[in-house]
């Protein structure tokens, strides 16, 4: 689905091919409504979550519907996470979807990438944790089709903020850079919101 995503943005289909696709997946849409819906619960266990070495990762879901690091959604860049010591990183290919201006990422497909690398770091150190700001620069052109690569650290921790710093590398060249703050709260409100109790 993912793929089609992109090369649906890449590619110029006739009027008779656009009728044939939204037919076909008209069936297809059908057939995904009448499945079950899924549950997403959640127990004080299952959010203790630990970000796994490069060597670690292997074949593992931890976020499977994650728009940025989930395999398993259609929508999202599918980008690959694993922690060096203290350290998160990603890296992603950004498909046609993910396009703003030609050849380049949308800024804001920029922006969630380095928000998620850096809210790994709130997992590395136990923590559970939201985004409270998030200040990025744009150094230069974030390519598509190319991959590039996020790095976060800690900064600074003070009560419940957590201060990080990402910035994300194109080969050699560093195309943005960003600083965010985290606001911690417990497990037990984490999940109590997450089930919409009070």
């Amino acid at each position: 689905m993912r793929e089609l995503g992109h090369e649906f943005v890449a590619r110029d289909l006739s009027d008779d091919q656009l009728v044939a696709l939204i037919a076909a997946l008209r069936i297809e849409l059908e057939d995904a409504r009448e499945a079950a819906p899924r549950e997403r619960a959640f127990s004080l266990d299952e959010v203790r979550i630990t970000i796994p070495t490069l060597e670690e990762m292997g074949e593992r879901q931890i976020f499977a519907d994650s728009v940025v690091s989930g395999r398993a959604n259609p929508m999202g860049f599918a980008a690959q996470f694993w922690r060096e010591d203290d350290v998160a990183c990603m890296r992603v290919t950004f498909g046609k979807a993910f396009e703003g201006a030609p050849e380049r990422a949308h800024g804001g497909v920029v922006a969630a990438l380095l928000d998620e690398v850096m809210g790994l770091m709130n997992a590395i150190y136990g923590a559970m944790a939201f985004t409270g700001q998030l200040d990025i620069t744009y150094h230069a052109p974030t390519p598509i089709g190319q991959p590039v690569e996020a790095r976060a650290r800690l900064t600074r921790s003070d009560d419940r903020k957590r201060f990080v710093e990402a910035t994300l590398h194109a080969d050699d060249v560093l195309v943005a850079s960003a600083k965010a703050l985290f606001i911690t709260i417990d497990r037990p409100t984490f999940v109590e919101q997450r089930s919409g109790e009070d």
